[in-house]
């Protein structure tokens, strides 16, 4: 006899490689990873899959959780499908408006019926980064599909990928995101650099025209593999001699040195921290210099004596050395 399985959290994912949300599921038991359920969300009511089991959702979730309302039933199962088939239609009608109206950079994506029905999401991508103005757009789509509640929801590069699928920029029959990932990390360039992948537009974009996902798969393992090896054109001393290092192999944990005069040499991460540590033992020590006498100080100068002529020239009363009066006679 089965024993009654009750997980307090439930995650739940409403696409195929979608996000994981959390509900709370105490209330329901016997549920497991690949039931159907009806759920609440921000954007209404919604059917969505069990994927993950949390047992112990106080080590990792915080707040209050929205429950999951019940398991789906055949019927809901059909209902979803009835919407799919509708959520076609719109996007072949949403289309056709686009090119009416000449939105040139505006291409629809999907459209997202929810559970009941009540609210439209239709999704779009506009390139460049001019705005577009979409009110004709957004009032057109309210007015024919109403009762339902429109909303026009833009998406980015990466997402349009997820959602069209195809083949990858490396060969693979499926693209990352449309096969596993639930969401996209931040990519950057130093990624590349530090993994000593060519920086070629063709080499390092994915078919978004952004940087891979992959990029980031073993960035870590770069970066703990790096660790206690020099940077590259770093001057570094070896049992050769001084050399500069041209290039840094991480994964094999060894150093390619130039040295002058002698060529390119390979070293290991070993060899490299044997030498590093014996470096400074190597460098012999200079002997102390004598003590030197103590220098006396320098006698005083001796003065100066003025050899100067002294002015014998005598004065007169109300005359003043070196000037004479107009009508004066010298003595």
């Amino acid at each position: 006899m089965d024993e009654t399985v009750i997980a307090p959290v439930v995650g739940v994912r409403f696409s195929k490689v979608g996000k994981i949300y959390h509900f709370d599921s105490r209330h329901l038991a016997n549920i497991k990873i690949g039931d159907a359920v009806i759920v609440e969300t921000s954007r209404g009511w919604q059917l969505g899959e069990v994927a993950q089991l949390v047992e112990k959702p106080e080590q990792i979730f915080d707040g209050a959780m929205k429950p999951v309302e019940r398991l789906a039933s055949p019927r809901d199962l059909l209902l979803r499908q009835l919407w799919e088939l509708k959520e076609i239609e719109v996007v072949e009608l949403s289309r056709k408006r686009v090119s009416e109206l000449g939105l040139k950079n505006i291409k629809i994506v999907a459209a997202e019926y929810s559970f009941d029905g009540t609210r439209l999401a239709i999704i779009y991508s506009a390139e460049g980064e001019e705005k577009v103005e979409l009110k004709s757009l957004r009032q057109d789509s309210q007015r024919q599909f109403s009762p339902a509640q429109v909303e026009l929801r833009q998406i980015g590069p990466r997402d349009v990928a997820k959602m069209i699928g195809g083949m990858g920029a490396c060969g693979l029959e499926k693209r990352c995101c449309t096969k596993f990932l639930n969401e996209f990390s931040s990519i950057s360039i130093r990624m590349a650099k530090d993994q000593g992948v060519s920086l070629t537009p063709t080499e390092i974009t994915g078919m978004c025209g952004r940087l891979r996902c992959c990029l980031i798969y073993e960035f870590e393992t770069y970066n703990e593999a790096r660790k206690g090896l020099p940077k590259r054109n770093k001057r570094v001393d070896t049992p050769e001699g001084e050399g500069k290092v041209i290039d840094v192999l991480p994964l094999q944990g060894r150093i390619r040195v130039e040295i002058p005069e002698i060529g390119i040499r390979e070293y290991s991460r070993e060899q490299f921290e044997e030498f590093e540590n014996k470096a400074p033992t190597q460098l012999q020590a200079k002997p102390p210099s004598p003590p030197q006498a103590p220098t006396r100080p320098a006698p005083p100068a001796a003065p100066v004596e003025d050899t100067r002529t002294p002015n014998t020239q005598k004065h007169y009363p109300g005359h003043k050395p070196g000037k004479h009066h107009r009508g004066s006679k010298r003595p």
